[in-house]
């Protein structure tokens, strides 16, 4: 039977609004001294209410939150801005305390939260990684046979002795993971601070934490990319409003997540697109798969992927192209057309549909984007970040597990071997 390796019971977390912490030692004896008395606060503005103390409005950043994680789970913790997430783990980190509630930890914890944590600005990369290691309670020696494969993971080669401060976020982040990841903690928390690197670098990343939770370590994922979570994460948890709303496996988790309910409908205009025919060529609306865009879909591979749109168009052009365009990492991945070449556009109202077999887009997120022009003729118009589908993970006949690429192709292929003894 797997053990748990983290127990958490009732946690709950708030913060006082109001209360900066600008007292000095003294006004604080003194307030402490007057409740012993039961004396009034004697800080307290002539008028202000007499409660014994001052106190700011409540926040809780996390109520009643009860979940276990098993050795070699990677657990993904998803929700929205605000819901959670960082404070819980702070708190798992040790970087913070519960107000109620009890942890319980099986193990030592790297954790990689924000863009420098744990690193002190004055000293150097490879100062850092010693330094990390012994609040992990590791011995030099241990260090020391970590250090080469530490400095390579990261790409810092002639930088490791130049002080963090001098380093870019970038290199920050790629330090400061291969650190976490390396110094072998029972438990890795990670944050969102990894989309701070390049596409390469997360990808390496991932297929590290991938590694560490194969060797019977844990690893818990905060992240908004849904695509990263389904790759990942075996289960997910969603963080709401302070509490935990969903726990369960990762695709659950994000259909929980990315309930219509959750998310803002796009309202397409202007501002969105640029080029030669704003005035012309208006969209008013784009679904896919029937949800409005600007809310962030989720798509399984055995699924069709339609896009529909609408617009208007106060000209008329004798062949004009209307398209959608995905990007993925930066890239863009496909160019789908609603019409065959040559096809015009008349003035008045149009509607649009494009379908494509989701499976022969590999797994992840991808930003929508949506334009027309005029082939050869200058006239254009483009929205190239309008939103973001999600293609889950999901093996099927057309969903080969070894298809490994950009985009997903079937294919037929034939072998002929010399002693085939059926020939």
């Amino acid at each position: 039977m797997t053990a748990t390796v983290i127990k958490v019971d009732k946690l709950s977390k708030y913060y006082r609004l109001g209360l900066i912490g600008g007292n000095t030692l003294r006004e604080d004896i003194n307030r402490w001294m007057a409740r012993l008395q039961g004396k009034p606060d004697p800080l307290l503005k002539i008028g202000q209410a007499a409660s014994g103390h001052r106190k700011g409005d409540e926040i809780w950043a996390l109520k009643a939150v009860d979940f276990e994680v098993k050795q070699g789970e990677i657990l993904g913790i998803i929700g929205r801005n605000g819901a959670g997430k960082s404070t819980l783990l702070k708190i798992l980190s040790r970087i913070t305390a519960p107000s109620e509630g009890r942890i319980t930890l099986r193990g030592r914890v790297g954790s990689l939260l924000e863009v420098g944590t744990g690193f002190h600005p004055e000293l150097t990369g490879r100062e850092n990684i010693y330094l990390n290691g012994t609040i992990l309670g590791m011995k030099k020696l241990e260090v020391d046979r970590k250090l080469e494969e530490i400095v390579e993971f990261a790409e810092m080669g002639k930088f490791i002795d130049t002080p963090v401060k001098r380093y870019s976020s970038g290199m920050t982040v790629r330090l400061a993971f291969a650190v976490a990841a390396h110094l072998e903690p029972e438990i890795l928390v990670i944050d969102e601070v990894l989309a701070v690197g390049d596409a390469a670098f997360q990808k390496k990343c991932i297929g590290k934490m991938q590694d560490i939770a194969g060797g019977g370590r844990t690893v818990l994922f905060v992240t908004h990319n849904m695509g990263t979570a389904a790759d990942l994460c075996d289960r997910g948890l969603v963080i709401a409003d302070g509490r935990v709303s969903y726990d369960g496996g990762i695709e659950d988790a994000i259909r929980e997540y990315l309930r219509p309910s959750t998310t803002q409908k796009l309202v397409l205009g202007k501002q969105y697109f640029r080029g030669h025919l704003l005035d012309e060529i208006s969209v008013k609306t784009l679904a896919v798969n029937g949800i409005d865009l600007g809310q962030q879909i989720l798509i399984t591979p055995e699924s069709e992927l339609v896009f529909e749109f609408s617009g208007t168009s106060t000209i008329a052009l004798k062949d004009f192209d209307l398209l959608v365009t995905l990007h993925k990492d930066g890239v863009r991945v496909v160019t789908v057309h609603d019409s065959a070449p040559g096809t015009p556009l008349r003035e008045g109202e149009f509607r649009s549909r494009i379908s494509i077999p989701a499976h022969t887009l590999r797994p992840g997120t991808y930003t929508v984007g949506l334009g027309g022009e005029r082939p050869g003729g200058g006239q254009w118009f483009a929205g190239t970040d309008l939103g973001e589908i999600t293609i889950l993970e999901g093996w099927s006949s057309g969903y080969e597990r070894r298809s490994v690429g950009v985009i997903n192709i079937s294919s037929v292929g034939q072998r002929h071997m010399e002693n085939d003894p059926q020939r």
